[in-house]
């Protein structure tokens, strides 16, 4: 029995030991890209592993202006955000409706949106591409919005179908009595309770469509119109052929960190709580 205990207790030991190195690694990785984004080219070509002195803070400024860096991220942020809010507000009627209606239609509903998780982004390009083409939408933000939207939905109503699951019947019961109809027991009684599953699927949407590339490449092509991700390909590309600025580039990639991390660090336990509770149930 001490032999079993003692054998759990040093392989509870490797894999924490492990979950530290991944940790430690991936931390001197996003340092070192933070630095490198402040070093030159020349520098960076000498020493890949050195720091900035002085450090360049015109990588910012020439990432931002030269490499469309600025208006770029704007377009990120507004694809982001507004498919996220879009998100939430088509699959938390959709989820709710499958959570409390149970029946062989909603279980075959439901498992159709499961099934969408496993639906490859590549296969869809090519069709989403000659549909939204036919109505005047491709090098459209509201094309990729709407792009982003439908392909968050599968993951989004699954998750969200978990959290109405286990939100008391008994406080949509007392919503009757008190004469409360279902839109206002739904608004009024069961959003509120799960607020943290709609804090979770609206910050997850937010990551996806912030890191998006493909549908991004694809369906933008002006320069006011492309993403981060997008601007950062369009300006490695230009400058392979007049000379890779690697300073600027790596202030690119931080521009396109910063927020992520900056999320993460500031609600990374309530995003993987929400996702434990929502998928979980």
């Amino acid at each position: 029995m001490r032999s079993k205990r003692g054998s759990t207790s040093m392989v509870r030991r490797l894999v924490t030991a492990l979950v530290w190195a991944v940790v430690a690694a991936d931390l001197l990785l996003i340092l070192w890209i933070a630095l490198t984004s402040l070093r030159g080219s020349r520098d960076i070509l000498q020493d890949v592993i050195g720091l900035p002195v002085p450090p360049r803070l015109g990588n910012y400024t020439r990432a931002l202006d030269e490499g469309g860096f600025a208006e770029a991220a704007l377009n990120s942020v507004l694809a982001a955000v507004v498919s996220s809010l879009l998100a939430v507000a088509v699959a938390a009627p959709c989820a709710y409706a499958l959570a409390r209606r149970r029946s062989a239609t909603s279980s075959a509903l439901t498992m159709s949106f499961a099934m969408g998780l496993g639906v490859p982004g590549q296969v869809l390009v090519v069709p989403l591409f000659v549909g939204l083409a036919q109505v005047d939408l491709v090098d459209n933000r509201f094309g990729l919005i709407l792009v982003y939207l439908g392909l968050a939905m599968p993951f989004t109503v699954f998750m969200l179908t978990g959290f109405f699951s286990g939100v008391p019947a008994v406080l949509e019961e007392a919503a009757v009595l008190d004469g409360a109809g279902p839109l206002r027991t739904f608004v009024q009684v069961v959003l509120p309770v799960a607020r943290g599953g709609l804090i979770t699927a609206f910050l997850l949407q937010f990551i996806s469509a912030w890191n998006e590339t493909l549908f991004a490449l694809v369906l933008t092509h002006s320069q006011d119109r492309i993403t981060l991700p997008v601007a950062l390909a369009q300006f490695v590309a230009a400058a392979q052929i007049n000379g890779l600025d690697y300073g600027t580039m790596f202030a690119g990639v931080c521009l396109i960190l910063a927020p992520m991390i900056a999320l993460f660090s500031w609600m990374g336990t309530r995003i993987i709580q929400g996702m434990t509770v929502g998928i979980g149930k």
